[in-house]
């Protein structure tokens, strides 16, 4: 696949926080309609690594970036990009679901209203219903639209600010430990959700659960105290990875 075939295509990749490197010499092709799982025991640069991909760094004061990340094309760190709109095509799911204190019906509206998409209710109403449907919400609900949007369980929460992402027309979804939070019911409608957004999106999930990496991702990348030890196609990298501390790590021998 050629460069500009990639969603995202990031080359040598360093970030800092100050003095400290975070992240070293990062390369990686991002595929569109993949999902791409980023592993590693915590404080290995993961996290930063998915917000470097919408710029969400950059409301840290003293960071720098070298190196390109590329969306599209574009090198999304060129002093003309436009940060809205930078992050409306990609979007964030978080580790804890955080729903605006709105309704249901406004959580999802926000963004499209915002946006200018549409003042009209009723043109608003089919954003918001396709959204809760792509989410798989609509049919819990459909009769609750009006109600606080605190009053969902917290896995219906996290559908609903993955419903939130899809109402704004996004390209890509970054999910950081999206499923952290969750029992395993919660957790498994979560993944399932992936598998079927995947068709449409692309999607960059940081998890802590291997097992979760294994069920929902096309592609795999282990971090390492900043760096990319390897990234490889899920199924290889968990059955006959390339590097020593890749097995070490996933069979519980390190981190």
């Amino acid at each position: 696949m050629d460069a500009q075939d990639n969603t995202f295509t990031i080359r040598n990749l360093n970030f800092f926080y100050g003095s400290f490197r975070a992240l070293s010499q990062i390369s990686m092709d991002i595929k569109p309609c993949e999902v791409t799982a980023l592993i590693g025991p915590s404080g290995c640069g993961k996290s930063t690594f998915l917000r470097c991909l919408n710029r969400m760094n950059d409301t840290i004061s003293g960071i720098r970036l070298e190196g390109q990340v590329i969306l599209e094309g574009e090198n999304i760190y060129a002093e003309e990009m436009d940060l809205a709109q930078l992050r409306q095509r990609v979007g964030m799911v978080f580790q804890k679901p955080n729903p605006f204190p709105k309704s249901v019906f406004d959580n999802v509206a926000y963004g499209p209203r915002v946006l200018g998409y549409s003042r009209k209710k009723s043109d608003l109403m089919e954003v918001v219903e396709k959204s809760l449907r792509r989410a798989a919400l609509w049919e819990t609900v459909k009769d609750h639209l009006n109600e606080d949007a605190f009053s969902l369980s917290l896995g219906q929460q996290q559908r609903l600010c993955i419903a939130r992402v899809l109402a704004v027309e996004a390209e890509v979804i970054l999910m950081d430990e999206p499923c952290s939070a969750l029992d395993p019911i919660d957790t498994r409608k979560v993944e399932d959700l992936i598998r079927e957004l995947r068709e449409q999106y692309t999607i960059v999930i940081v998890t802590h659960n291997m097992q979760q990496a294994a069920r929902v991702s096309d592609q795999t990348g282990l971090f390492w105290l900043g760096e990319l030890i390897e990234f490889n196609p899920t199924e290889k990298l968990f059955t006959t990875p390339d590097h020593e501390l890749t097995e070490a790590y996933i069979t519980g021998r390190m981190g």
